[in-house]
């Protein structure tokens, strides 16, 4: 896992992949690049795969370079496709995803996550003991409901339900550095996080949708 903190709204890229295996897949490909391609070949790596947590501009706005320079995949969960104005252009290699879907980039599985709230599509994606959030879960917060088919209902079964069936030891990789620090744990969320901290889920509404300063 390589954590790269990239761009002017501090979003965090990752190259994930196997020790054993030369093959990488790179996920919200954002701003860099450049950047992006010099960290994996820096490890001697290959990039094989993109995934996205969701359609936003700061997480996607390198694929088409990234896919001029490299014919590979692009993973989206299955219901963000209509919102991804950029899947029409990019063709045959967007793949949709679903709940569940498991796929290996060289020898790391990585499971789909589909955490819906931030937006309809939002998905986390799951590695081997880690968990890359994108704007589901950030440390000490929660990503926004009030865009374009955010759902506030709909983090909250995301955080509650869907993420709360997790291993407390699963390790959280954000997709900004908003918090304290760059990488969390869901038991550390559960014991920190306000939006963790209000169950209910109107109580959650009410927090989440509370007039700001």
């Amino acid at each position: 896992m390589r954590q790269l903190l990239l761009g002017p709204m501090k979003n965090f890229v990752y190259l994930v992949g196997a020790q054993e295996s030369a093959e990488v897949a790179v996920v919200d490909p954002a701003w860099s690049v450049p950047a992006i391609r010099a960290a994996a070949d820096a490890d001697g790596r290959r990039l094989a795969a993109v995934f996205l947590t969701h359609h936003h501009a700061d997480h996607v706005n390198g694929v088409p370079e990234l896919l001029r320079q490299h014919d590979v995949p692009v993973y989206v969960q299955r219901s963000e496709l209509e919102a991804f104005d950029e899947a029409r252009r990019l063709g045959s290699a967007v793949r949709a995803v679903g709940p569940g879907d498991v796929l290996t980039v060289g020898r790391a599985e990585v499971t789909c996550v589909h955490t819906p709230g931030h937006t309809p599509g939002s998905q986390c994606l799951s590695v081997r003991g880690a968990l890359l959030s994108g704007d589901t879960l950030f440390v000490d917060a929660c990503g926004r409901c009030d865009l374009a088919g955010g759902d506030a209902a709909q983090m909250h079964d995301s955080l509650h339900r869907v993420l709360s069936a997790l291993p407390a030891e699963t390790v959280l990789y954000p997709g900004h550095d908003y918090g304290p620090v760059c990488v969390s744990t869901l038991s550390r969320e559960r014991a920190h996080n306000p939006y963790y901290q209000r169950p209910g889920l109107e109580a959650f509404l009410a927090y989440r949708n509370r007039p700001r300063g």
